[in-house]
């Protein structure tokens, strides 16, 4: 039997099952947490550490995402020190990529620009690295752009977990890491894909997108996966 515990996030009383992570509950009880990687539906990997939170008793910050709750747990989800982390993380987001919103599809409807405009990122501290990614447009009806991937890995989780096709992986590390599919073959030539296009909809950036959108046209939708998910446990 799952027990239920109390504790407190934000100085707001919450009770959640001791199943259930500190991102849940606190979104269960309206407190937003920063996050990219997260999606509902989805098997949280904490990927982005945008979500990270202070937790009384434990020196290190952990991912909201994947840490679960526990009686007398106190939490803080907005303190200073978690502000100046976040804003560093999406600085570096900026300038490891090529994030141009004014000729980007989604500008205006992208969850990495709604982050720094929520968490005052005006300008970038740090070098850009200028990489040079080459578009992957051979898909007949969707496109990959590198260069605005923040290695959320929705879309891997997506492909695997939901549509059970496994097109889509990470290759190499660090810096060099990049989502591929089928073995870093050109998305238009590959056995798996099954175009269904749930990779495109849960894209928390511009990163796939649908060919012949201009610019701020894109409109992503994910709240489909969580009826699906909700959908696959109720059938086991």
């Amino acid at each position: 039997m799952t027990r239920v515990v109390t504790l407190k996030i934000d100085d707001i009383d919450a009770t959640g099952r001791e199943d259930e992570t500190v991102l849940e509950v606190a979104l269960e009880h309206g407190i937003q947490i920063p996050r990219l990687c997260a999606l509902e539906g989805l098997t949280p990997v904490g990927a982005c550490r945008l979500c990270l939170v202070e937790i009384e008793g434990t020196g290190r910050l952990l991912p909201a995402c994947t840490t679960r709750v526990a009686e007398g747990m106190v939490v803080k989800t907005n303190s200073e020190r978690l502000r100046k982390y976040r804003r560093m993380t999406i600085e570096m987001l900026f300038a490891e990529g090529n994030h141009v919103c004014s000729v980007c599809v989604v500008n205006g409807r992208c969850e990495l620009q709604d982050l720094a405009v929520r968490l005052g990122v005006d300008h970038i501290r740090i070098p850009y690295l200028y990489p040079k990614r080459a578009v992957d447009a051979s898909h007949e009806r969707f496109a990959l752009d590198p260069n605005r991937c923040v290695l959320c890995t929705r879309c891997v989780r997506v492909c695997g977990e939901i549509e059970g096709a496994h097109t889509w992986d990470l290759m190499s590390r660090g810096i060099d890491s990049a989502v591929i599919t089928d073995l870093h073959t050109p998305w238009g030539e590959s056995d798996t894909c099954t175009t269904c296009g749930k990779c495109v909809q849960v894209c928390p950036t511009g990163a796939l997108f649908e060919k012949g959108m201009a610019v701020g046209e894109m409109t992503k939708r994910a709240s489909f996966l969580a009826t699906l998910a909700a959908s696959r446990e109720d059938g086991r």
